[in-house]
């Protein structure tokens, strides 16, 4: 009997156990519950959070994506000053060349023959010969090289010059810095030879030849130095033209700046008329083309030696080309070969160079005024 009343203990325990055990997992359940509830709450504030700082980033990335501010007042200023230099040089250049074409082409013939003397009756049948022989526009022979390198020379040179003024501070507050006008002038010849050189050679070339017997076109001029003398050659002569670009272009610039001073300082008015800067330009023409001249006559002998017949021996250095001439031809008949008709061709050149230049510089800058105030409006 006792072990039959033991039975239901027994079971009682094992319900209990059993109870024990469902309590155990409903807690253990209940406790899982709450921890997914509280990490999925956590993600969710995450995820929150994370779409929150992904919209409080999205103006900034929109920001930044924003277009680059437009140049300032004073940086469009003087990019149109520049343009406008480089666009008023060139055209005073083309249209001073293309006036003295003629008298260049023969300055050029009698520069490189020791055969013949120069005299204004021997420049005029010269050119009776070629128009009669080759025709009218024989007489600007050589003039699309001319053309071709002027138009870029006298764009930089003029465009250089007003910024080498501009750094070397020339005339600034009404300063007299005469050295200064020199230098600025000397530095804006070299730096146009040195870009445009290769292109003065093609032009001296293609003036000393006619169409039968040397270059028909300014390619075949650089494409027979290629390949028969070397490319070394496009640059033959370079030092002697830049020793007389120094005297040549400081000369210039310096004799007109000045007259021009002194024309404000006397007169009151700092923009002479046309008449005016034509004598200036004049005479700062012949003042530049003395001071240079025989350093002229040293770089066409060598920029032309190959093609001249009546001189078979090269003279591959300034220095022996100086003493060749002086030996030869003297010093008159020699260096100074031709000035005469420079005199004439010279100024009449740098008269239309200059004053064209500060024309159509001021009628440029008028338009830029005007143009820009109507954009402000």
């Amino acid at each position: 009997m006792s072990r039959l009343l033991e039975k239901p203990n027994i079971a009682m325990s094992i319900k209990s156990t059993g109870s024990q055990l469902s309590s155990t997992a409903a807690t253990t359940a209940t406790g899982e519950g709450t921890a997914a509830a509280a990490a999925s709450t956590d993600l969710e504030d995450e995820d929150g959070a994370h779409g929150a700082h992904q919209v409080t980033e999205t103006p900034a990335n929109t920001a930044n994506t924003s277009p680059s501010p437009s140049p300032s007042p004073r940086v469009r200023t003087n990019i149109d000053q520049v343009v406008i230099s480089l666009v008023s040089g060139a055209a005073a250049g083309a249209l001073a060349k293309t006036v003295i074409a003629p008298l260049d082409r023969t300055k050029i013939n009698f520069q490189i023959r020791k055969d013949v003397p120069f005299s204004f009756r021997a420049s005029l049948r010269y050119l009776q010969h070629t128009y009669a022989n080759e025709g009218v526009l024989a007489l600007w022979r050589g003039n699309s090289a001319t053309m071709a390198r002027i138009v870029p020379y006298a764009a930089i040179q003029f465009t250089a010059h007003e910024q080498w003024r501009r750094i070397l501070q020339v005339d600034k507050d009404g300063s007299n810095t005469k050295l200064r006008r020199f230098v600025a002038g000397s530095l804006a010849g070299i730096t146009s030879q040195s870009l445009t050189y290769p292109l003065d050679l093609a032009r001296a070339r293609m003036a000393v030849t006619d169409r039968y017997t040397g270059y028909r076109t300014l390619r075949q001029v650089f494409a027979k130095i290629w390949v028969e003398e070397g490319p070394r050659t496009l640059y033959r002569g370079y030092w002697a033209t830049v020793l007389g670009v120094i005297p040549y272009a400081g000369t210039s610039f310096f004799t007109y700046e000045t007259l021009k001073r002194e024309y404000h300082e006397m007169v009151g008015n700092n923009k002479p008329n046309t008449l005016v800067s034509l004598a200036f330009g004049a005479a700062a023409g012949a003042a530049g083309q003395t001071a240079s001249y025989p350093l002229d006559i040293v770089r066409r002998r060598m920029q032309t030696m190959r093609v001249n017949e009546a001189n078979n021996e090269r003279c591959p250095t300034i220095l022996e080309t100086l003493s060749k001439i002086y030996r030869e031809e003297g010093i008159k008949n020699g260096f100074y070969k031709g000035l005469s008709m420079n005199w004439l061709k010279g100024p009449i050149a740098v008269g239309i160079s200059f004053s064209t230049y500060d024309l159509i510089k001021a009628w440029l800058r008028e338009l830029s005024h005007l143009k820009r105030g109507r954009l402000e409006d």
